[in-house]
């Protein structure tokens, strides 16, 4: 691939060669262009410098041809050999080729200019002397070329010269004919010709155009691969952001922790040495009141014994016998009067306390650091686990009452325990606050059991151990799977070929999508095996193809985002025939509906515009009733049971007709209608309030209907004795309701699902 700038510049002449040109059928203009280009090209090169003889002499040596000679011979010879017959119709190459291109362009423009002459003998004298002026400039342009060319190659060797020329014809070529097949072994696009004779013979090949559209399709394949991989660096990108924050966290409350813990042991510590140095203050001080209370007992003690002391002194100096044992004696308690010497003996006898009240030394005080080791060793090296991440919910874990939670934790924190946490979602804006439930688990997973079917709850997950409680992990919502759905069996419809199904959702909140499962019965026992799933109802009902005459147990299941819930009641459809419900939105007041759902009565008429509650569908003049729309294209066939005494009308009819009239009086209901004269029994069959000719002689007792909305028909059979009554020929707009009423006080039975009669057909 070329850059695009080369497209709109004159270097494009050196990447895209001209074709090659007629023989001898160019003209002079063109001739002249190419002399033009090739002086223009030949002073480019000469213009940025180009060396010639360096190339030739770095290719010489590559290639080896400085040192075998005998080679570089050959090549000289096969040179002049392919110069001698050279094409001269080629438009010039670029570098060495250029001189042999000029060459052979100016015996060609020569030859050319004498033919155009010729051609144009009948122009005048005027044309001829341009045109030889033009090829006198031409000449002289191309020589000059030419010279410049000796000049700036002429130190360019044969060698050189014979290995371009084989260049230019294996090029030449190769253009011939391009790649057009693509070699599966060797994984390169090839010719045709080389998957024929070449060495591609034996491999396999494919056409080019499939070859790339299959790599079109591997690059894709490899591309979408790779945007997986983009994806899940995307997630590991934004956990690993994730963990950074937790670490920065997790740093930030272990500093606290240290600090908390350290601040702890040193307030204890401070407690334990005031409590030490107060104790050993109060030691101190009864140590010194003791010493000094003996302190004061010996400084008396030892006054007394410096007064007897003096005293006795005293008694010994005196002179007088008689008064020495008659003198006055003292005794530190008492004082009497007795020989001296008597009573210092006495004083002598006492015992002298001469030993210490209290010792020196302080008693060893041993300090209980129990506490503050607790404190210490509660300081550990444990880091403050990571926040988990809890994973999405993974299908089928749910059921309608249970949650399976899963998460992840994506370090290797030491783990005590889990901390899960869930409540269910509120939806109301102001609703209360519902009340988190917590749970704590060893495991990275816990099922929930007792909940809500078809209820989101959000779950959150934390880890604990000694360092604490992890932040929580990002919040998850779960759902539980749905309730099994109702099947409305009273509101089923069908026929042969079809059956339309309807339920109402078990749950308040809305789910996704209904599956339909059905069964076909074989000899009136159930099969396990699921002839027909239908997945992905929208609505509460679906519209079933069957095979006539076939028994099907059909069951309904609803799903959400947390799964499928559990199969609903079965319910059992015969394909037999067609078979509807009475609406009884539409029923008239006076009208009631018995137990079995298909027998229709009326007790009174007295007052057919009673004051009864009427419902906003309902019938307000006519006693009538609609049946459940028929939905189905095709026949479909009932009967009604009926009085003979009883007047009635039977047919069908529009879901928009009128509901204040009449059947048969407007123009969006068909029916049968029997009224009893004094005379005969009447039938008339009504549309538009217009009846035709039409005269019974054997009064029905079993009424078939048989409608056709394939060839817009409806019928009236006596199914009694197989007799046809009439037939209205009418285009169904749209699909119609099987209707009833009676005009007079009786009852009406009506038969569905049951088989078309073949008599019916006519």
């Amino acid at each position: 691939f070329y850059h695009m700038d080369l497209y709109g510049s004159k270097e494009r002449f050196d990447i895209f060669p001209e074709e090659l040109s007629g023989q001898g059928e160019r003209s002079l203009a063109d001739t002249t262009m190419e002399s033009a280009l090739s002086s223009e090209k030949v002073q480019h090169s000469q213009e940025v410098g180009y060396d010639l003889e360096k190339e030739v002499a770095e290719l010489a040596k590559m290639y080896g041809l400085d040192e075998d000679r005998e080679k570089e011979l050959e090549l000289l010879g096969g040179c002049l050999e392919m110069e001698s017959r050279w094409p001269p119709a080629h438009t010039q190459k670029a570098g060495s080729q250029g001189s042999i291109y000029s060459a052979s362009k100016s015996s060609s423009s020569v030859k050319d200019q004498s033919q155009s002459t010729k051609q144009q003998g009948l122009c005048g004298k005027v044309s001829q002397d341009e045109d030889q002026s033009k090829s006198r400039a031409d000449d002289e342009a191309e020589s000059n070329i030419w010279s410049r060319e000796g000049l700036s190659s002429g130190g360019m060797s044969d060698e050189w010269n014979s290995q371009a020329v084989s260049e230019e014809e294996k090029e030449e070529e190769e253009e011939e004919e391009a790649a057009n097949v693509f070699c599966s072994t060797c994984k390169i696009p090839i010719r045709a010709f080389d998957k024929l004779f070449g060495e591609h013979k034996d491999h396999e090949v494919a056409q080019l155009p499939s070859a790339v559209e299959s790599e079109k399709e591997e690059i894709h394949k490899n591309m979408y691969k790779l945007e997986e991989q983009i994806a899940q660096m995307e997630n590991v990108a934004s956990h690993l952001e994730e963990i950074f924050l937790t670490v920065e966290e997790n740093f930030v409350r272990q500093e606290q922790n240290f600090e908390v813990h350290y601040n702890n042991a040193v307030q204890v510590l401070a407690q334990k040495y005031e409590e030490q140095l107060e104790a050993l203050g109060e030691e101190k001080r009864q140590k010194l009141e003791a010493l000094y209370e003996q302190l004061v007992s010996s400084g008396k003690h030892l006054d007394t014994c410096k007064e007897l002391t003096d005293k006795t002194q005293e008694l010994l100096l005196e002179s007088d016998k008689a008064e020495f044992m008659k003198v006055k004696s003292f005794n530190f308690r008492n004082i009497f009067f007795s020989p001296y010497n008597y009573r210092l003996e006495e004083f002598l006898k006492q015992d002298m306390d001469l030993e210490l009240s209290t010792l020196p030394d302080f008693e060893e005080r041993v300090i209980d650091f129990s506490e503050v080791e607790q404190l210490m060793n509660s300081i550990n090296t444990i880091p403050a686990p990571c926040a988990p991440m809890i994973n999405p919910q993974a299908p089928n874990a749910a059921t309608g009452t249970s949650l399976r939670v899963c998460w992840s934790l994506f370090s290797d924190d030491t783990v005590e325990s889990y901390q899960l946490c869930y409540k269910p979602v509120s939806n109301e804006r102001h609703g209360d606050e519902q009340a988190e439930h917590t749970l704590k688990v060893k495991e990275t997973y816990c099922t929930i059991t007792n909940l809500l079917p078809n209820t989101q709850y959000e779950f959150h997950v934390s880890v604990l151990n000694t360092s604490g409680i992890s932040p929580p992990s990002e919040r998850a919502v779960y759902i539980t799977a749905p309730s099994p759905p109702i099947i409305k069996s009273k509101k089923i419809r069908s026929c042969e070929n079809a059956a339309l199904v309807c339920w109402e959702c078990g749950d308040i909140n809305p789910v996704d999508s209904y599956t339909v499962e059905l069964y076909k019965l074989t000899d009136g026992e159930n099969d396990d095996t699921i002839t027909e799933s239908i997945v992905g109802i929208p609505n509460c009902e679906v519209l079933i193809h069957l095979q006539p005459t076939q028994r099907y147990q059909i069951y309904v299941r609803a799903q959400n985002l947390g799964g499928c819930s559990e199969r609903s009641e079965p319910v059992l459809i015969h394909a037999t025939g067609t078979c509807f419900y009475l609406n009884e939105d539409t029923a008239h007041p006076l009208l009631a509906i018995l137990d079995d759902g298909f027998t229709i009565s009326c007790d009174e008429l007295e007052n057919p515009e009673c004051d009864l509650p009427v419902y906003d569908n309902s019938f307000t003049r006519c006693i009538a009733i609609l049946g459940s729309l028929i939905p189905f294209p095709g026949k479909h066939y009932w009967e009604v049971e009926v009085e003979e005494d009883t007047e009635y009308r039977t047919g069908v009819a529009f879901e928009n007709t009128p509901r204040h009239g009449h059947l048969g009086a407007n123009n969006s209901s068909w029916c049968m209608r029997h009224i009893i004269t004094p005379s005969r029994h009447k039938y008339e069959f009504l549309h538009s309030g217009m009846t035709a000719d039409i005269r019974i002689t054997v009064p029905p007792r079993r009424i078939g209907i048989l409608l056709d909305y394939e060839n817009c028909r409806l019928s009236f059979f006596n199914a009694d004795i197989a007799q046809h009554l009439y037939t209205f020929n009418s285009r169904f707009q749209h699909y119609v309701h099987p209707c009833f009423a009676l005009e007079t006080p009786g009852i009406l039975r009506i038969h569905t699902g049951i088989t078309t009669p073949p008599w019916t057909a006519l």
